[in-house]
């Protein structure tokens, strides 16, 4: 039978079957697509720049958000009358609101528009924050209820705008931009506590410390729709034109990608641990280094707000310097380390949360007898923390497929803070709480009751080390796999399948047509 004699059904088939083999046998050979697939979508490269500055600038709001409360904590205690347990309920809170909404962020920036979805969260975590600067003492689960919903609108922005810079760099490009983009992780949080203390000291109030944030958000927010593009998932990798024709896939076939995704897995759990000591020390570190200057004479105790915020102030200025510092030499080591060897950034993550282990551990210990070694070994220990925030975002991008990327940050957000940050200043505080009712009531105890429950941190981040250790055994099969083109996220067996019956309908296709 002829194709002439083809029903209008077989002719489509046909041509679909024929295309198919055509496409596969492109690919073989080395030829690729047309090239004017690959013209589909472009962006000049300043607009991409001006872009990632619009992106960066919010990541700095972002983080400036999850800290500046840390910064006035001890006003905030005061003012609300909160013990130590509840006060670290208030970033547990923030975490646990973040990590219940990161999975339907997640899911919207792989299927709607992102642009519109970060547009959002910065509306509801700026309106959040506001509207916490005027609760009244007596309604503090009010309070606890705005940090939540702050919580809620940054989980939009920590999912997706990693996926937005991955679709307009690629490869040297890509990392550079993540490495500028990570370090507003340290610096917004540093100048968290430097807003925090600085406005507290110039006004006498902790409460404009909230209210100067949403005029700096309401600034990106205009800049994010005028600057910002929404581009095609995918459209920066070379097989970008396949990504974004790939067929649609549910959030359960994404969950379970990532799921047999064995170096997503491992770098998730060493995300985690990271997680686990910066939100214990990020929150509580203030207070410690307060209380260690009044156990050395250098302070006096605050019995009411205003507290002293200088030692805000350096820890927020040690963590600005240590952060910009850390991401840039993370980000280079691993960009020049890798062309030696392809497992170089997971072994970097290794390598740089077994050393900070014993640093952090020096400036607990040490921290009775000389301030000064403290102050030096928790730089040391932030610094190579610091390190690995670009390079973990990187190993992300770098073994899952294009089109889940959204879902892979998410699902990395809330694993990381579910068994991280979420729980941890909770868990520190109620440790120093439960320690100091069982010993007398003077500043010593109180200040040995946080010392030591900081000590699980250090054991936490040799757990996060050996992580990474376990994610370089699986690195390179998953980056190879996530590069071919048209990855998604049916597995080997699936993808088998399906090639065997588009060979059956080609063969079919040509008997068709051999047909007398």
């Amino acid at each position: 039978m002829s194709t002439r004699h083809l029903t209008p059904g077989q002719r489509e088939l046909q041509s679909q079957s024929l295309g198919a083999g055509r496409h596969s046998e492109a690919l073989a050979s080395g030829q690729g697509v047309p090239s004017s697939v690959h013209n589909a979508w472009r962006l000049p490269r300043w607009r991409a720049y001006v872009a990632a500055a619009v992106l960066c600038y919010i990541n700095l709001l972002n983080y400036m958000n999850w800290f500046i409360i840390a910064g006035v904590l001890l006003d905030i205690q005061k003012f609300f009358h909160i013990s130590d347990s509840n006060a670290g309920l208030l970033q547990t809170v923030f975490i646990a609101c973040l990590l219940l909404s990161a999975p339907v962020f997640g899911y919207l920036g792989d299927r709607h528009s992102r642009k519109a979805t970060l547009s959002f969260g910065i509306l509801l975590w700026s309106g959040a924050g506001l509207s916490g600067s005027f609760i009244s003492p007596q309604y503090s689960w009010l309070f606890f209820l705005s940090r939540g919903v702050v919580g809620t609108g940054t989980a939009s922005y920590s999912t997706i705008a990693p996926t937005v810079l991955a679709d307009l760099f690629v490869k040297d490009h890509r990392t550079r931009m993540l490495a500028i983009f990570y370090i507003f992780i340290p610096v917004g949080s540093g100048l968290g506590y430097v807003l925090g203390s600085a406005v507290t000291k110039l006004t006498g109030s902790w409460r404009w410390a909230l209210r100067i944030m949403p005029c700096l958000e309401a600034v990106a927010l205009i800049l994010l729709i005028l600057l910002v593009p929404d581009p095609p998932r995918g459209a920066a990798e070379k097989h970008g034109e396949v990504a974004m024709r790939a067929p649609g896939s549910s959030w359960y076939e994404d969950i379970r990608y990532l799921g047999r995704n064995r170096s997503f897995v491992w770098s998730t759990l060493g995300v985690t641990a990271m997680a686990f000591v910066t939100g214990a020390l990020g929150f509580w570190a203030p207070k410690f280094l307060f209380e260690a200057r009044v156990l050395h004479g250098l302070q006096l105790p605050c019995f009411q707000e205003p507290c002293s915020s200088w030692d805000s102030f350096i820890f927020g200025a040690l963590t600005v310097a240590t952060g910009i510092i850390g991401v840039i030499l993370g980000a280079e080591a691993a960009r020049r380390y890798k062309k030696v060897n392809p497992r170089a950034e997971p072994l970097l993550c290794a390598s740089s949360l077994l050393a900070s282990a014993p640093c952090l551990y020096l400036a607990l210990v040490l921290a009775p007898t000389t301030l000064v070694a403290s102050y030096v070994f928790l730089a040391l220990g932030e610094l190579l923390l610091s390190c690995n925030w670009a390079v973990v975002a990187d190993i992300l991008l770098s073994v899952v497929v294009p089109r889940c990327r959204g879902t892979a940050e998410a699902l990395q957000i809330t694993v990381g803070h579910i068994l991280g940050d979420a729980g941890s200043p909770y868990l520190t505080g109620l440790i120093s709480s439960t320690l100091r009712t069982r010993r007398p009531d003077s500043y010593l105890q109180r200040f040995l009751s946080l010392q030591q429950s900081f000590l699980c941190c250090a054991f936490a981040i040799v757990l996060g080390g050996g992580c990474f250790l376990l994610t370089a055994l699986y690195l390179e099969g998953d980056q190879a796999h996530a590069r071919q083109p048209g990855a998604g996220t049916l597995d080997s067996k699936d993808v088998d399948s399906m090639d065997r019956e588009s060979q059956g309908l080609l063969s079919g296709s040509r008997a068709s047509t051999e047909d007398p």
